[in-house]
């Protein structure tokens, strides 16, 4: 909303409040219920006025807090022992407004003042004077001890507000920076690795064709050019991934497994369980898994077949990737950065994740992410089914 429509509601907010206030003191005095006397035309109109001042509060606080003290004086001296409600609000007012000292004078001077009134009043003795001073000012305490209330939780309201704004700018700020970066890395980096790749590519196809032996130094450099491109890339997509709009989920995997068997390793998917909708970075977190260990077999593990499952379970989704690689028992696995980057996310959504070769050969990674919010830990990952695998279409 603008500002120009927010300043219009509170007009009509303070307008309302006064209106109610001045009810209230007109109800009031009209009962009867603390009038020692008759109620006259400047009784009425004290009670009035007191009360539809406050509609000024916020424009002029400090007239509001002299016209509803006169008032509260005024109508004592003229007997009518009604509460000084109008001049609490007021004073809340203009501490609101920033006037400590003028609010901490005029409140002695009302408080000082009040029984005077009563006395000149001329329906009290002196202990009775005091005495309804007192009760004009008890229940106006209460009014304002909720007025008080009420202020602080807006406070309050406003603060967590700010707070979560302020998290969103960073957020915001966050993610603009890592788009800068991933700009910067395609901007600068992209074009001299493909140059690279490209040139060694041509050199290794010319040789061939000349019938020469291809240098190992030459080969070496192809080879460095696509894995150093085939990193970038990664790099490029890790750092556009939003996390608010995830392109890749549980629903991708299929089609990673299918591009993953196209290559010498042969891969299967399986499904088990009830499938069901999972939080978005859950089925972010497992697409990542299965995405980081594929890559890893088919770069390190010199495996020839891999199995993919993914296991649903009614508290948690369970992935677990195997192959029959070179890894054995005694191998002592090297964390990279990817295996750090898997732990990571794993442990963010309060899941278990381990990485160790397989008895009979190979390696695993097995991971276990909750899916609901009251779910606080696992006792440890426990093995999958003995199901035949099977390719998931």
């Amino acid at each position: 909303m603008s500002k120009g429509h927010f300043v219009v509601r509170a007009e009509v907010r303070d307008w309302l409040v006064a209106a109610g206030v001045a009810a209230a003191l007109l109800a009031t005095g009209v009962s009867g219920q603390y009038s020692a006397t008759g109620l006259g035309l400047l009784g009425y109109a004290l009670l009035v006025a007191g009360g539809l001042a406050l509609g000024f509060g916020r424009r002029a606080p400090v007239p509001v807090l002299a016209v509803t003290g006169v008032c509260a004086v005024a109508y004592q001296a003229a007997g009518l022992d009604v509460p000084a409600v109008a001049f609490l609000f007021a004073v809340y007012a203009a501490m609101r407004a920033g006037h400590r000292m003028i609010t901490t004078v005029a409140s002695v001077a009302v408080l000082a003042a009040l029984p005077l009134a009563a006395l000149v009043s001329g329906t009290h003795t002196t202990g009775e004077a005091f005495a309804q001073a007192r009760g004009a000012l008890e229940i106006a305490w209460l009014i304002a001890a909720g007025a008080a209330g009420e202020a602080l939780r807006q406070a309050e309201r406003r603060a967590d507000e700010a707070e979560r704004t302020r998290e969103e700018t960073a957020r915001r700020r966050a993610d603009e920076e890592r788009l800068h970066i991933a700009r910067e890395l395609h901007d600068s980096l992209t074009h001299q690795i493909s140059v690279i790749k490209v040139q060694s590519e041509v050199a290794v196809h010319v040789a061939h064709k000349r019938g020469e032996q291809v240098p190992e130094a030459l080969l070496a450099i192809r080879e460095a050019g696509r894995e150093a491109a085939r990193e970038l890339r990664a790099t490029l997509e890790a750092l556009r991934d939003d996390d608010t709009s995830p392109p890749h989920g549980l629903d991708h995997l299929p089609d990673l497994v299918e591009r993953a068997a196209r290559t010498a390793v042969e891969t299967t998917l399986t499904i088990e369980g009830q499938r069901r909708e999972v939080p978005a970075a859950v089925g972010r977190t497992v697409y990542r898994i299965v995405q980081e260990s594929l890559t890893n077999i088919a770069r390190h593990a010199e495996a020839t077949t891999a199995s993919v499952r993914i296991h649903y379970r009614p508290d948690a989704v369970a992935v677990q990737v195997d192959d029959d690689g070179k890894a054995t028992p005694d191998t002592t696995p090297v964390p990279g950065i990817g295996l750090l980057g898997m732990r990571e996310r794993v442990t963010a959504l309060g899941g278990h994740l381990r990485a160790a070769p397989r008895d009979e050969g190979g390696f695993t990674v097995r991971a276990v992410l909750p899916v609901l919010p009251e779910f606080q830990e696992f006792p440890g990952i426990r093995e999958f089914p003995s199901t035949p695998l099977g390719r998931v279409s």
